[in-house]
């Protein structure tokens, strides 16, 4: 048995999870992992196909799709957003994050699309979930982030967002998730192509992943794991079967986090990033500085220090935390990574030449990674330069 496999199966012996899926790759080498079942009543044993709801994970997908239109002559990174979304042309801030929603000032200039990578736009959420901006912001703009088929379509989600007044001034404040969702709109209305088309003809397409989309069509099904929540009484509940939300093309192609992928998939989408932008076939997808850009730290110590309860102290690229500090043994300067609330994470480490991605079925409580997710980060940095059982392609 593999290390990996080894630590999969303690976390379903421990009832941590019903079942996982996990690949690490390392050049040529690979090394894959998959243990429990995909449904409670372990009748469905957990399979490398399996697909996954990947929750944040597809923030860095997201953020790959808005460079390749920097990259296009659509954008410059320092362009103000309101010429294509006019609804956010002038956002209102609270005077004070404990301010009540009608204490505003207008915002001291507009939203770049800087600002939306970097999550800085003024809209998101802090680490104090009680600010009355941020609950506003959950009750009327974030409030189904896993529940797609609830989301009002694109246009009708932006004019809401409007109403809500922002918590900080465009690039004063690290606020997480409402970037990405600001930016997938901003992605359709510059390409002039829904979202899912777009990535599905530019990223999907040419770097081999045919199980990553916004749904699941029924002839899939069959590999699309339910996803469960964790009770009071420590209990796991369903949370969505593979019926529910993923079942039919949802109205808002969520850039925060509405892609479901597998292992395989994923690893294609960091392996791109690891090699500076090339697809498999050799052709390039981004360019060695869209990549560069994507993978370093963006925010200053303050903002990273106000962040903790999201970043860990860490720093922020496009649509994914990078590691500034060595501050405990899964952290790497350098490493590029991010988790989902359902219960997923990816790294891409380019010290040891590293892509791993963890997917499970249960969603997290807080967001702290949790203790199977460090600890399969902490053996991922540890394959540097070695081999071992269960290797393979």
């Amino acid at each position: 048995m593999s290390g990996l496999a080894e630590l999969l199966g303690q976390a379903v012996d421990n009832s941590t999870v019903p079942g996982a899926v996990a690949l690490v790759t390392q050049g040529e080498k690979a090394e894959f992992a998959a243990a429990g079942s995909a449904d409670l009543d372990g009748r469905v044993p957990m399979a490398r196909d399996g697909i996954f709801r990947i929750a944040s994970i597809t923030k860095p997908v997201t953020a790959a799709a808005a460079m390749l239109l920097v990259e296009d002559g659509k954008v410059a990174l320092d362009d103000a957003v309101r010429e294509w979304l006019p609804e956010l042309a002038a956002p209102v801030v609270v005077r004070t994050p404990q301010s009540p929603v009608d204490d505003v000032v207008p915002a001291e200039r507009p939203i770049t699309l800087y600002d939306l990578l970097t999550f800085r736009p003024g809209y998101g959420f802090p680490s104090d979930f009680s600010l009355p901006a941020a609950g506003l912001l959950m009750e009327k703009g974030q409030r189904h982030m896993l529940e797609p088929s609830l989301v009002a379509p694109p246009d009708e989600w932006l004019a809401t967002l409007a109403t809500i007044p922002m918590l900080a001034h465009p690039g004063t404040e690290w606020l997480y998730n409402t970037g990405s969702d600001i930016l997938g709109v901003l992605i359709a209305r510059l390409s002039g192509r829904p979202l899912d088309e777009f990535m599905a003809d530019r990223i999907f397409e040419p770097l081999g992943m045919p199980d990553t989309a916004f749904w699941v069509p029924p002839e899939k099904m069959h590999r699309f794991v339910p996803s469960y929540t964790r009770q009071a009484d420590g209990a796991l509940a369903l949370r969505d079967a593979p019926d529910g939300h993923w079942s039919e093309p949802p109205a808002f192609p969520s850039g925060g986090g509405g892609l479901v992928s597998t292992a395989d998939d994923w690893t294609a989408f960091g392996r791109m990033l690891l090699v500076d932008g090339l697809a498999p076939d050799g052709r390039r997808l981004l360019s060695r500085e869209s990549v560069k850009a994507m993978t370093s730290n963006h925010i200053t110590p303050e903002q990273r220090d106000a962040a903790r309860l999201f970043l860990g102290g860490q720093g922020w690229g496009f649509g994914a935390a990078v590691d500034v500090d060595a501050d405990e043994p899964w952290r790497k300067p350098g490493r590029y990574w991010w988790t989902g609330g359902s219960g997923t994470t990816a790294q891409i480490d380019p010290s040891t030449g590293t892509v791993a991605v963890l997917l499970t079925q249960v969603e997290m409580e807080s967001p702290a990674p949790t203790p199977l997710m460090t600890a399969f980060w902490t053996h991922a940095n540890q394959r540097s330069g070695r081999a071992g059982p269960g290797e393979g392609g």
